[in-house]
């Protein structure tokens, strides 16, 4: 089949492979971006799948807390320009406040009023269109609450107070000390918002991307040529650094290296007075997964598609 120079920039923004790297795992896997992104890691080539620099979409990242819950939106606009406008800056802000008041869930969001107008925030958002000038949609929410305890907000690239490009939430379910619980929150959302954790724990990987990684540590380790048995335990080795990659609580803290997260939460335990768990986090990227066409790198692949 005939390979686009799109599919090869793809290829190579998610991995960091050559571009005739790209072309041949592409060749191979008749085009099938996912499937060659895992031809290129058993060949040993690419590290892993960088989805994350498939990001196109512009706007703002909002959070919005009241002590024991905390929300996160995401409005997007066309432009980056957008995001600094006032207007739309007010607009997103209000948004995250609204969605305190609901389940979090998007369109319990996108349904709740908006209070200046008096009407649906999606409608509202349709009705700022006009004024600012530019498409623009809720894309995307979500809440987090404890019965007890704190959830922080953290947010990176911050174009203003509790807005940005990137809006982490992490819970605290604790009965100790509220401030210094929240302390330690916001320093593991800040942590998230640096290291992008899959999961708070191992069992909450997605069992398909464990077993992804599995195959590919099998073949790599194949590669080797060394007997099943031995294969098997270097597969569980690198089992176990993975999850220690991916996994919040397994992670090493960016605070402190020293400390997984899970030992820095039990040292902040004296700090809060009492027994403390992470009981969740979310991590929105401003249009993570968002995919935009590219034009203007055909030339410099012309020849590499083509030969």
């Amino acid at each position: 089949m005939s390979i686009s120079a799109a599919q090869v920039k793809q290829l190579r923004d998610m991995t960091g492979a050559g571009m005739m790297d790209c072309k041949a795992a592409l060749a191979e896997t008749n085009g099938d971006i996912d499937a060659a992104v895992d031809w290129l890691r058993k060949k040993g080539i690419a590290k892993a799948d960088k989805k994350a620099g498939r990001t196109a979409a512009e706007g703002l990242i909002g959070v919005a807390a009241d002590g024991t819950s905390a929300v996160v939106v995401e409005v997007n606009s066309e432009t980056d320009f957008v995001a600094r406008n006032e207007a739309f800056q007010d607009l997103v802000r209000t948004v995250a406040e609204v969605a305190l008041g609901t389940d979090g869930t998007r369109d319990a969001v996108g349904a709740a009023t908006y209070p200046a107008a008096g009407k649906p925030v999606d409608e509202a958002i349709k009705d700022a269109v006009a004024t600012i000038g530019e498409n623009m949609s809720l894309r995307r929410s979500a809440k987090l609450a404890v019965p007890a305890g704190v959830v922080a907000t953290y947010v990176h690239n911050a174009a203003a107070d509790g807005l940005g490009k990137i809006g982490v939430l992490v819970a605290v379910e604790t009965t100790g000390d509220a401030d210094a619980a929240r302390a330690f929150a916001r320093q593991v959302a800040m942590h998230v918002a640096a290291t992008s954790p899959l999961a708070l724990t191992p069992e909450e990987v997605d069992p398909a991307a464990v077993a992804r990684e599995k195959e590919i540590f099998a073949a790599q380790a194949r590669e080797s040529g060394k007997p099943e048995n031995i294969i098997e335990k270097m597969v569980e080795g690198r089992m176990r650094k993975f999850f220690e990659e991916v996994v919040l609580l397994k992670q090493a803290f960016v605070m402190n290296p020293d400390l997984t997260v899970e030992a820095a939460l039990k040292a902040a335990e004296k700090d809060i007075g009492a027994p403390a768990k992470l009981a969740g986090f979310v991590r929105f990227a401003l249009g993570e997964g968002v995919e935009k066409e590219e034009s203007d790198f055909a030339a410099e692949v012309a020849a590499a598609v083509k030969s």
